[in-house]
């Protein structure tokens, strides 16, 4: 048995080492664990962040400006006031994503009782803003001239009060969901990248002939390169989320950091014994990036990280139960915004594990064979 582990551990050196002598890997190790983190939560097309607004007020009354002053940053910039003529051509050249056109003597027909129209042009190709802006700049202006209508009248009050109580996320940060979501989603990416490309760069340089010249099984070679790729991944993901999810962008983490860091070593045994597994399927570095394509993109999209799972269909959610991205979106966000305990995640951390020992399996005996063509 020691001499066992003193296999495992100097043959996960020699993966560290070559690792290190590979450039491309490390940049990719760096920005996937800090400029792609920073971007996912800050830029978040579908929040309205900035939006480019412009106002044709041609009514020019006490009512048109309410409305006009109640569009402000950080949701929207302060609205240009323009002619027609100036509105038509900044929507040809795409300065604004919406023009609201208040037309002449809306103030006067609406305390007349009468229902004036508002215009609201929208610029459709910028279509994640287009859709909410819509609704948004729809209640706000419906929400002004009520008030106004309003403002010399009592308030009979609802019958029904709502008193509501935002938890987790009490000011509806978009920063907090897209950056802890994006560690989630590169733990699983760059595990499956770094265990395949290392058994391809193995094959590619000739390296896997001398080991099996030496006295190492395979279970020792996967093992070597489960925890080395794993470790690389795990410690790069605990510097993104104290330095640049807690340290650049200010984003709370809830829960325990050594809970995640338990379940995400866990899911991190099942990703490396899958990339490892798609590399002996490929034959070469291409062809490992097509297949991962085919096999990122479903586990990414349809493990609840980006659509909650109760949204999709049911077969969907029932064959996603097998991947282990499923329960480890479900453990992580638990822990990192609900502050969960193990109490709570334990039946993830049992099907990750489950996952994950299946996964290995397959993966040695798919390696086994593949060592024994190459013999």
């Amino acid at each position: 048995m020691r001499a066992c582990l003193s296999n495992i551990y100097r043959l996960g050196i020699k993966e560290l080492w070559s690792l290190v002598r590979d450039p491309i890997m490390l940049v990719l190790i760096a920005y996937t664990f800090s400029v792609s983190i920073y971007v996912a939560a800050t830029a978040m097309p579908e929040s309205l962040h900035h939006v480019a607004l412009a106002v044709v007020d041609q009514d020019a009354s006490p009512l048109s400006a309410r409305i006009v002053s109640a569009f402000y940053p950080p949701q929207f910039v302060t609205p240009m006031l323009l002619t027609p003529q100036q509105a038509d051509a900044g929507m040809d050249r795409g300065d604004y994503t919406f023009v609201l056109t208040i037309p002449p003597g809306y103030q006067r027909d609406l305390l007349a009782g009468q229902s004036p129209p508002l215009q609201l042009n929208v610029d459709a190709t910028r279509m994640s803003q287009a859709f909410t802006g819509n609704a948004s700049i729809s209640r706000m202006v419906s929400a002004e001239v009520s008030d106004f209508l309003h403002r010399s009248r009592p308030d009979p009050g609802l019958p029904v009060g709502l008193d509501l109580r935002l938890r987790f996320n009490p000011n509806l940060e978009q920063a907090w969901f897209g950056a802890l979501m994006e560690i989630i989603n590169n733990v699983t990416m760059l595990s499956i990248i770094l265990s395949g490309a290392a058994l391809i760069r193995e094959r590619e340089h000739g390296t896997v002939e001398h080991l099996l010249v030496m006295p190492v099984s395979p279970a020792q070679i996967m093992l070597a390169k489960v925890w080395s790729m794993g470790l690389v991944v795990l410690l790069a993901a605990l510097g993104a989320l104290l330095f640049v999810v807690q340290g650049a962008l200010h984003v709370p983490v809830q829960g325990s950091i050594a809970l995640f860091t338990l379940v995400a070593a866990l899911h991190l045994f099942a990703t490396t014994a899958m990339g490892i597994f798609m590399a002996t399927l490929a034959r070469s570095m291409p062809q490992f990036g097509m297949l991962l394509v085919l096999v990122l993109l479903p586990l990414q999209l349809l493990s609840g990280g980006v659509t909650p799972r109760e949204s999709m269909p049911a077969l969907v959610q029932h064959l996603m139960l097998a991947a282990p991205t499923t329960h480890f979106v479900a453990a992580g966000q638990a822990i990192l915004y609900r502050s969960a305990g193990i109490d709570v995640v334990w039946p993830q951390l049992l099907a990750i594990a489950a996952i994950g020992a299946t996964l290995f399996a397959i993966s040695l005996r798919r390696f086994r064979a593949t060592i024994a063509q190459m013999a």
